[in-house]
């Protein structure tokens, strides 16, 4: 079992958030990683993308779930400056949800 913990600050408190990336669920196989970034805003969604970026290796997918809005321009803009590749973004309620896939 492949288990990836995250943390993230909401609300000034530190959480562990444990996400399994080898559920059921055959939408987060094509995945290398999957990271929840809600309830943090700009800058820290930006910064958490670039730290999991730098794990992977070229054609890795991340998956990035985030609910700040200023995140979908952040975001993007990010993946574009540093030359990686962004697959989809997709709404969902109050989500984001970015498929970025690593290109250099």
């Amino acid at each position: 079992m492949n288990v990836i913990t995250i943390l993230y600050c909401q609300s000034f408190f530190l959480y562990w958030k444990q996400v399994d990336n080898n559920s059921n669920n055959s939408n987060n196989s094509k995945f290398k990683k999957v990271i929840d970034v809600r309830g943090l805003y700009c800058p820290e969604p930006v910064f958490r993308t670039k730290i999991e970026m730098e794990k992977m290796t070229i054609g890795e997918r991340l998956k990035v779930v985030a609910d700040d809005p200023q995140s979908e321009e952040d975001i993007s803009r990010w993946v574009n400056r540093n030359g990686h590749e962004l697959i989809s973004v997709n709404k969902k309620e109050s989500d984001l949800e970015f498929v970025i896939k690593k290109a250099k």
